[in-house]
C-alpha cells in the first residue's frame, strides 16, 4: 500500500510538471492545424461543434455555409491565431489568421460593419447585404456583443501582421473604421448599430425620467438610441485605441475622447451615480427589449468606469477620473449578499430589479427567465486598483488570470490525440449562444480553443 501511494504521488507530481517550450509549441501546432482544417468553413468559425462536426452552432444551429462574427467566433479565433504568430513567428498561424480575415472581408456589410453571422451560400431572408455585391438585403451593422468592434479590431491587427500588403483586408479595415466613426453621435455616444446616418442629438446631462418609466416613452427603434449595452463602450474604446495605435488615425483618437466626454454626461445623478444600459435623446434611461427596463446597470457601469480610465490613460486629463469615486461608492453599496451585482437597479430606490418568467417587473430573483444574465460578477477590487494606479500616474495593473483558467500543464494534457480540446456539458451553465447541450454531452468550443492557444502563446513567447 505504501509503495502504491508513493507511486501515485510521484505520478501526480510528474503530471503537474510544466511542459517544455517544445512540448507547448507542439501542442499549439497540433491544435491549430486541427481547428483550421476541420472546424473552419471558408476560413471562418462558429461557437460550438459536435465531435464529428455533424452539428455546428452559433446562436442556434448554423448551416453548412454559415460562420459567426460575434465573439468567440471568427474574429476572436483570428486574434488567437495572430497572438500565436507573434509568439512563434510560425507561418501556420498567420495563414490561418489571413483566411479568417478574408472570410470577414467577404461578409462585411454595405453599411461598413458586420452582423452576427456571414453566409457563403445562396441569400436567404436574414442574409446580410455584403459590400462585395453578394448576400441578401439585411444591412444593419451591429455593435451589440462586440460584433463589429471585434471584427474590425481583428482586421486591423491582421492588416499590420500582413504588412498592409493584402489589398482586400486593408480596404475592409479602412472602410470599417470610416463607418464606425460615422456612426458616433455628436455628443460621443454610439447606437446599438446603424444602417445609415445617425440622428442629431444634444449634449445634455443624464437625468431621471419625469414620467412613469414603467409604461411611458417606449421607443420601438431603441437600437437607434445611445447605448452602453453589453460592454459596448469597452469594445468600442479598444477598437478606437487600436485604430490610433496601428494607423495613427487621428480620427480614432478624437472619437475615443468624445466617447469619454459622453460618459461624463451619461453618469446618473445621486443617489445612483452609475450608468444606464440605454438612453433616449434627452439622456433619460429607456426600455430596450421587454426584459431590459430603464434602470441603472451594474455591468454597464463597471464597463463605463473602465472606459473612462482608458481615456484618461490616453489624454492624462483628470476630468475623466472625477466621476469614478462616486460610481465606486454606489457599486459598493449596491452589492448583493453573494458579492455580485444586479444587472439592473430600480431608478431612485436602487432595489435590484428582475423579471418574472412572464416578463413582469419584480424585486424577486427566484423565477427569472433563464436566457438572460440578471446578475454580473463584481470587478470592484480590480477597478479600485486600476483607479489608484491612474491617480498616481503608475502603469495600469496587469489583469490577473481567471481563477478558472487551467494551467499550461493542464492545457497540454487536455489536448487529445486528434488535436481537440473537448468540453463536457455540466447542465445549467450559461454559455454564449445558449446552446441546448444535454448533461454529459461533449462538444468542441471556439472559446476554449481561443483561450488555450492564447495561454500557450504567452508561455512560449520569444
Amino acid at each position: 500500500m505504501k509503495h502504491a501511494l508513493v507511486f501515485l504521488l510521484a505520478t501526480t507530481i510528474a503530471n503537474a510538471q510544466t511542459p517544455s517550450r517544445d512540448e507547448a509549441l507542439g501542442a499549439m501546432r497540433k491544435a491549430a492545424t486541427f481547428f483550421r482544417t476541420k472546424a473552419a468553413v471558408n476560413g471562418g468559425y462558429v461557437y460550438y461543434y459536435s465531435p464529428d462536426f455533424s452539428k455546428r452552432l452559433g446562436e442556434g444551429k448554423a448551416s453548412a455555409t454559415q460562420i459567426w462574427v460575434q465573439p468567440p467566433g471568427t474574429p476572436a479565433v483570428g486574434l488567437a491565431y495572430l497572438k500565436a504568430f507573434a509568439a512563434t513567428g510560425e507561418r501556420l498561424y498567420l495563414d490561418a489568421a489571413r483566411e479568417a480575415a478574408e472570410a470577414l472581408v467577404y461578409g462585411q456589410l454595405a453599411s461598413g460593419g458586420w452582423m452576427n453571422s456571414i453566409d457563403f451560400g445562396p441569400p436567404t431572408k436574414g442574409t446580410g447585404k455584403y459590400r462585395n455585391g453578394k448576400g441578401g438585403r439585411w444591412d444593419f451593422s451591429s455593435l451589440d456583443d462586440g460584433i463589429t468592434q471585434t471584427a474590425l479590431r481583428f482586421l486591423m491587427h491582421a492588416d499590420r501582421a500582413l504588412e498592409f500588403k493584402h489589398a482586400g483586408i486593408h480596404a475592409a479595415s479602412e472602410s470599417g473604421r470610416a463607418a464606425l466613426l460615422a456612426a458616433q453621435f455628436e455628443h460621443g455616444a454610439f447606437p446599438q448599430g446603424w444602417d445609415g446616418p445617425v440622428a442629431a442629438v444634444k449634449a445634455v446631462k443624464a437625468s431621471f425620467p419625469d414620467y412613469d418609466w414603467k409604461t411611458e416613452n417606449r421607443i420601438k427603434e431603441y437600437w437607434d438610441m445611445p447605448t452602453l449595452n453589453d460592454d459596448l463602450c469597452g469594445y468600442v474604446s479598444r477598437t478606437l485605441l487600436d485604430g490610433w495605435d496601428i494607423y495613427k488615425d487621428d480620427r480614432c483618437r478624437a472619437a475615443l475622447v468624445k466617447l469619454g466626454d459622453f460618459l461624463l454626461l451619461a453618469q446618473m445623478p445621486e443617489p445612483q451615480p452609475g450608468w444606464a444600459q440605454q438612453y433616449d435623446a434627452q439622456m433619460r434611461p429607456i426600455w430596450a427589449r421587454k426584459f431590459e427596463p430603464p434602470a441603472v446597470a451594474g455591468r454597464e457601469s463597471q464597463d463605463a468606469i473602465e472606459t473612462l480610465m482608458l481615456v484618461h490613460r490616453l489624454t492624462r486629463d483628470a476630468k475623466y477620473l472625477e466621476p469614478i469615486p462616486r460610481a465606486l461608492a454606489w457599486l459598493k453599496r449596491s452589492l448583493l449578499p453573494d458579492g455580485r451585482l444586479a444587472r439592473y437597479y430600480e431608478l431612485k430606490s436602487n432595489k435590484p430589479l428582475y423579471m418574472t418568467d412572464d416578463y413582469q417587473l419584480t424585486h424577486d430573483d427566484s423565477k427569472v427567465p433563464k436566457h438572460y444574465g440578471w446578475k454580473t460578477e463584481s470587478h470592484i477590487a480590480e477597478i479600485e486598483n486600476a483607479f489608484a494606479a491612474a491617480k498616481s500616474g503608475a502603469p495600469a495593473p496587469i489583469t490577473q488570470a481567471s481563477k478558472d483558467m487551467p494551467s499550461v500543464s493542464q492545457i497540454v494534457r487536455d489536448l487529445d490525440a486528434e488535436g481537440r480540446w473537448m468540453s463536457t456539458a455540466a447542465g445549467g451553465e450559461m454559455l454564449v449562444g445558449q446552446p441546448k447541450f444535454k448533461p454529459g454531452e461533449q462538444f468542441i468550443a471556439s472559446e476554449v480553443f481561443n483561450r488555450n492557444l492564447e495561454a500557450l502563446s504567452d508561455f512560449v513567447k520569444r
